[in-house]
């Protein structure tokens, strides 16, 4: 089992810098976020990202003074102890915080090889590991969503948190009719701070108002709030889920909740419980690489038969969001972040997909000039998004066994990524930060499976299902 986040502080070595907060005093720390609900209001919550960019500069500070009179293996050491303790006071904020802010912690930790490895180790608790809010803070809510006390609607309830993440936490209940279910309960004034924190990001983001794609990436910025927006709608994520879960059949090995609806409001969500293991726990088994495969395979199957059956797009590729039963089928949990292709934006994906399938370089570059609306004459930016495109469409266009756990191969996707935002080459349709959030999110979660596997087969038969008539551009498929 991997080390939880008590498990994490308790091992962290005692010595402290003059001036700093002794690390041994987060387990208190932790334990009282239960106990205070979330910061409403903009000047409160910028307060408090503000006070954490002091921590952390204090931190690597403290330890360059430390390193003039330590050997280099000494210095090597306590730098990766100022990562682990600067990672866990991020972790303690972003969890005081919850929302947006926790959200960006749990992208960060989709990059295994972007941030030190003691910061990712750390974030991945954001994930399903986060501390939860006391009972006491939520109960009155879930009395007025429920309509009576929950001991009263469910046959039992435990008001102890099995999980808790950016939005919510979950507890478990059994409904009177026997079904054991997993109810989802929204932080109370969660979705107030959502637009307060965009509202506070935008002073670290003066560089790029210099820059004439500033529009562009305003439009983006206001894209993924409004997206993070629809998470809060419970009621939304409720039909969400059901419209997946009609798109499978039990032969595929893929699991949808079942929802309860009339125990299900737009701020708790009661639904069916999966029994299974989030990846962490799945590769601590020692899993065989033909297992690892077949887990990717079926993650893989499940966000096809959603885009291309259901016309929606999975972007919530975190390892929380998936579970794996015991008797090998594949759970997927959390549908609050969904992409609904309608109209144009279906139009749009389908005319990516010839790049995708074709593997053509004229078709790619026609692809992301249209996507990022490039002109002719931006010849370093076509290259530079030509070269990220490809190595996006690969695994797809190629044929054959890909290896996605080739670290050099998946370091060069995060470099050509970091020299993209370097460049401020952020011109592109509003809802890209989200495109790219799904994108990095399952490349990292095959990388971190190690996953050998032929993508196309499976691409194919999923458009076959579907009815989707490609035969203008795909006859040599």
């Amino acid at each position: 089992m991997p080390a939880t986040l008590s498990e994490l502080i308790a091992a962290l070595p005692t010595e402290e810098a003059k001036g700093e907060v002794p690390v041994r005093a987060l387990p208190e720390i932790v334990e009282r976020l239960a106990l205070r609900p979330v910061p409403v209001g903009r000047v409160r919550r910028f307060a408090v990202l503000g006070t954490l960019q002091a921590k952390i500069f204090a931190a690597y500070f403290f330890h360059w003074l430390r390193g003039w009179f330590k050997t280099a293996d000494d210095n090597k050491r306590l730098l990766a102890e100022t990562h682990w303790r600067t990672a866990l006071r991020v972790l303690d904020s972003m969890s005081y915080l919850r929302g947006a802010v926790m959200k960006m912690g749990q992208t960060l930790a989709n990059f295994p090889d972007i941030a030190p490895r003691e910061f990712v180790e750390t974030l991945e608790r954001l994930h399903f590991d986060a501390p939860p809010m006391h009972w006491s803070l939520l109960r009155e809510m879930v009395r007025d969503e429920l309509g009576d006390d929950p001991e009263n609607v469910f046959a039992e309830f435990d008001k102890r948190a099995f999980a808790a993440a950016s939005l919510g936490q979950v507890h478990r209940a059994r409904l009177k009719t026997g079904e054991e279910v997993a109810v989802k309960i929204q932080y109370p004034g969660i979705a107030r701070t959502i637009r307060e924190d965009f509202r506070n990001l935008l002073p670290f983001l003066l560089p790029a108002m210099l820059s004439k794609d500033w529009e562009s990436t305003k439009d983006q910025l206001d894209d993924t709030c409004r997206r993070i927006e629809q998470e809060v709608d419970y009621e939304r994520e409720a039909a969400n889920l059901e419209k997946a879960r009609s798109l499978f059949r039990e032969e595929d090995g893929i699991v949808v909740p079942r929802v309860f609806r009339q125990l299900s409001t737009a701020r708790l969500l009661t639904m069916e419980r999966l029994d299974g293991v989030h990846i962490e726990e799945f590769l601590s088994r020692d899993p065989s690489q033909a297992q690892r495969n077949e887990a990717a395979k079926l993650i893989l199957r499940a966000w096809y038969r959603i885009l291309f059956a259901g016309r929606m797009l999975y972007v919530d590729f975190h390892p929380g969001n998936f579970l794996f039963l015991d008797d090998g089928r594949l759970g997927v949990i959390d549908f609050g972040l969904m992409l609904h292709l309608d109209g144009d934006e279906w139009q749009i994906f389908r005319r990516m997909d010839r790049a995708l399938t074709t593997g053509r370089r004229e078709d790619r570059i026609a692809a992301m000039k249209e996507w990022c609306q490039i002109a002719d004459d931006e010849t370093d930016r076509i290259a530079l998004m030509d070269e990220f495109a490809d190595w996006c469409w690969q695994a797809r266009y190629c044929g054959g066994e890909f290896d996605f756990g080739d670290e050099a191969d998946f370091r060069r996707g995060v470099d050509l990524f970091i020299t993209m935002v370097r460049r401020r080459y952020s011109r592109a349709r509003p809802m890209t930060p989200t495109t790219s959030r799904q994108q990095f999110g399952w490349r990292s979660i095959f990388y971190r499976l190690k996953a050998k596997f032929d993508v196309r087969p499976i691409c194919e038969q999923e458009v076959k299902a579907a009815g989707w008539d490609r035969s203008d551009y795909a006859t040599s498929i």
